[in-house]
């Protein structure tokens, strides 16, 4: 009999070329996991995750599912399965059976990201590769209120990536906060699905607003613009945070 799990996933996404399983030689976070599985259970088993991050990018609460006819419970899967990322920076926080019609892509309801920011002068020394070092004072408050502009619906190819397979560039933002906590400055971004790079490429421009490079009406310029090459910066991907997602029943 089939079982479907829920899984909840965290990972150090540093070492690893981004989630998404690809040619053999290369690291993912999936490539891992799929390897884990298949020691425990004895299947080669592919695990479909709610979103999917690039190189560099870390996983708080990634989610992902898998069919298994392998009998084992929801409390010793995911000890099973860390006991064989032992060394991976990849952790399975928890397995939960679910119904065989769930989807950790097509049921997600609404994405979460944090991107981490340090405002000093001085080097990162625990948080590296964890935290964007911006070294110029930020003005979170022109930030925030700038952030405004890409609230809502619209068309974000000046965000997109030249790669992004998505077939349309529209996208709808549901949140977009910056918090400072002493030199710790934290963006939340919320919406059902994002395009290639469109978080980064946002905080990289609303780094720009708070530096003072750019005003908010730049920033409604370049969404307007609907161009790529309008892009003020994208924001290196080891800030980068993939939360939580939201389904129906939770």
């Amino acid at each position: 009999m089939t079982t479907r799990f829920k899984l909840i996933i965290e990972y150090d996404g540093t070492h690893y070329h981004g989630w998404q399983a690809q040619r053999e030689g290369l690291k993912t976070v999936q490539g891992e996991i799929e390897r884990a599985i298949f020691k425990v259970t004895g299947e080669e088993r592919r695990i479909t995750a709610a979103g999917r991050t690039d190189t560099g990018v870390h996983g708080l609460g990634q989610v992902a599912h898998v069919d298994l006819d392998y009998d084992i419970g929801e409390e010793k899967l995911p000890l099973a399965l860390n006991a064989h990322l032992r060394g991976e920076a990849i952790s399975i926080i928890s397995a939960n059976i679910v119904d065989d019609e769930f989807s950790a892509r097509f049921d997600a309801k609404l994405r979460h990201y944090v991107y981490k920011i340090k405002n000093r002068r001085s080097k990162l020394a625990l948080d590296r590769n964890r935290t964007w070092l911006v070294v110029k004072p930020l003005d979170t408050d022109a930030m925030q209120n700038a952030a405004s502009v890409l609230l809502g619906k619209h068309d974000f190819t000046t965000f997109r990536h030249i790669a992004c397979q998505a077939k349309s560039p529209i996208r709808t933002l549901d949140r977009l906060d910056v918090e400072r906590h002493g030199e710790d400055i934290y963006i939340y971004v919320s919406a059902l699905s994002f395009l290639h790079h469109q978080v980064r490429s946002m905080v990289g421009c609303l780094k720009m607003v708070g530096e003072g490079q750019w005003t908010k009406q730049d920033l409604k310029d370049a969404l307007e613009a609907k161009d790529r090459n309008r892009l003020g910066l994208n924001a290196p991907a080891h800030g980068l945070y993939f939360s939580h997602v939201d389904y129906d029943d939770a």
